[in-house]
């Protein structure tokens, strides 16, 4: 398993946490499986009101997609298929609140997970940053969820610089990214007790509520969606020379701000 998913009937709490620490919680095909598999799981747990998502270890939330996964595409300019594209709570229909908590890096398809949660809480050392463009990939679905979570700029510039720069927990915090950053090590015991909060209110309020500030943003995100595919498809480099750019980059050399 690749995922740990507990939950507290006594606080109503569940956590999900993705654990492959020795690959930065980078998700491959069998996580993708698991995260679909946990969400559409939790929403027949009545005894769960209240859902944390975090990453195993120190220095990863998640670094999205694990690059050593074999995902096969049509051969069509029509057809493309993510595998990222339903790994997030509200892809699977599940309208109970999920806060992340997020330690060490947060990138790429981590996007995903975090642009589906309702807020997120962050160590100081969490660090956000986008490296598509670096590789010659378009940054699409992660920018279009972004976009809706942080002002366009701040998304925009995140989107473009890529590798080089990581947007720190205190500048994720000011521009509204990050709810609340915490002390060393806290990020987690901070969402938990959150959750428990929310989750002591009556579930029918709570969970209408979810949905009602999730439908503020989904004709946005749905009209956005729609394009992503064609963008990625015009937009990225072949397979072999995105494989050579990852192959030849170097440690260090970015900025936090």
């Amino acid at each position: 398993m690749s995922l740990d998913l507990t939950a507290d009937k006594d606080t109503g709490v569940a956590v999900v946490t993705l654990d492959r620490p020795d690959r930065l919680n980078a998700i491959d095909l069998t996580m993708r499986d698991e995260l679909v598999s946990a969400w559409r799981e939790l929403r027949f747990d009545d005894a769960v009101r209240a859902v944390v998502v975090t990453g195993a270890g120190e220095r990863a939330f998640c670094t999205g997609l694990d690059r050593d996964a074999v995902v096969p595409q049509p051969n069509s300019p029509y057809m493309m298929d993510d595998p990222l594209l339903r790994v997030g709570p509200k892809s699977n229909d599940l309208w109970k609140p999920v806060v992340a908590a997020v330690r060490g890096m947060a990138c790429g398809g981590a996007f995903y997970l975090l642009g589906e949660t309702d807020f997120v809480v962050a160590d100081p050392t969490a660090t956000f940053f986008d490296p598509h463009t670096g590789y010659g990939m378009v940054s699409a679905y992660e920018s279009m969820l972004m976009a809706l979570r942080m002002p366009y700029g701040e998304a925009a510039r995140m989107a473009l610089m890529g590798n080089a720069e990581r947007l720190s927990a205190r500048r994720a915090h000011e521009i509204g990214l990050v709810s609340e950053v915490t002390e060393p090590g806290g990020a987690l015991d901070a969402a938990v007790d959150c959750a428990a909060v929310i989750a002591g209110y009556p579930t029918e309020g709570v969970q209408g509520t979810v949905r009602a500030l999730w439908a503020a943003r989904e004709a946005a995100l749905a009209q956005a969606f729609a394009q992503a595919p064609h963008l990625i498809s015009l937009g990225n480099l072949p397979a072999e020379r995105q494989a050579e750019l990852f192959a030849a980059r170097r440690a260090g050399g970015h900025r936090v701000r």
